[in-house]
């Protein structure tokens, strides 16, 4: 009698424990269906906390500004640099939207400048340091619409000066900075030119190339410190740079002809990808390049 209860209780016992397995299925089945109960995930990358430093925003339709905007929705806090008093009131003007601490002038081909910078940023965040957009380019006009081959030394030089190595120079300054915080994430602005001749884009191509290349062994050279490194390779936006390049409208139709999402990029998408990159959720992504062009890069033609 007594196994026979035993038994029973077993029985009751297992019974109940498939009641329950049954209801667990159903919740996982809930929460795959987007159940309002278990939708806790934030619209952004969680930054709070998170101290950054963003060199290149020229006005509120550069991609550094849309990419600065969702670091700061995240709610890191953010320093700004900015390039010669014509841009300044409209950088200030942005900073001062999200209570950026600094605003500073920045030659990036000045060595003693970017120090000056960084140091600045040191004194405002404690002497730490997590986040570093570089949005950083330039190109004469006049080499952006003729031949490549026609492009003077001086000007090549200048071209490679401002657009690569400027990413070399402010990641030395910054380095010990995100040491200090534990680690750190870098991004910069690099493009398809930099791989594949792109008529008109010329030295800049050339540029984007060694950028390219310096994102890699910046990345070899910072992981042992916990320094991550990536970039960004979009499609064409109209900001002011954009302007500078001969024949934009035509790259614009040809993307949106041949791209397999058939539409164009906009700043947005190329903020929404920073901040990916830029966030602990890519903490095992380094010396990669991200391409947000609506696939155009896989094309053959």
């Amino acid at each position: 009698m007594a196994t026979a209860n035993r038994l029973e209780r077993r029985g009751c016992r297992r019974r109940e424990d498939q009641r329950r397995g049954k209801r667990k299925k159903c919740s996982a089945a809930q929460v795959s269906q987007g159940s309002p109960e278990t939708v806790d995930s934030p619209a952004v990358a969680d930054f709070a906390g998170k101290r950054g430093l963003v060199l290149g925003v020229a006005n509120k339709r550069s991609i550094a500004w849309a990419i600065a905007k969702r670091l700061a929705d995240g709610g890191a806090r953010l320093a700004f640099t900015y390039q010669g008093e014509r841009i300044e009131a409209g950088v200030r003007e942005l900073a001062g939207s999200v209570d950026s601490p600094l605003v500073t002038e920045c030659d990036v081909r000045s060595d003693d400048d970017v120090a000056r910078v960084v140091s600045e940023v040191g004194e405002v965040f404690g002497g730490e340091l997590d986040l570093l957009v570089h949005s950083v380019a330039f190109a004469s006009t006049e080499d952006l619409e003729g031949r490549f081959t026609d492009t003077p030394r001086e000007r090549f030089w200048m071209a490679l000066d401002v657009s690569a190595y400027s990413l070399v120079a402010t990641a030395r300054a910054a380095e010990p900075l995100m040491e200090a915080a534990g680690g750190g994430s870098i991004l910069t602005m690099t493009y398809l030119g930099g791989k594949r001749a792109v008529p008109h884009y010329n030295v800049m191509g050339v540029a984007k190339a060694a950028l390219d290349s310096s994102v890699q062994y910046l990345a070899w050279d910072l992981g042992a410190k916990n320094i991550r490194i990536n970039a960004i390779s979009a499609g064409p936006v109209r900001t002011l740079a954009a302007r500078s390049i001969a024949g934009f409208p035509t790259m614009e139709a040809i993307v949106e002809e041949r791209a397999p999402l058939r539409r164009h990029i906009s700043a947005d998408d190329v903020g929404a990808a920073a901040a990916y990159l830029l966030s602990d959720d890519a903490q095992n992504v380094t010396g990669t390049t991200l391409y947000v062009d609506s696939g155009y890069h896989a094309m053959g033609m």
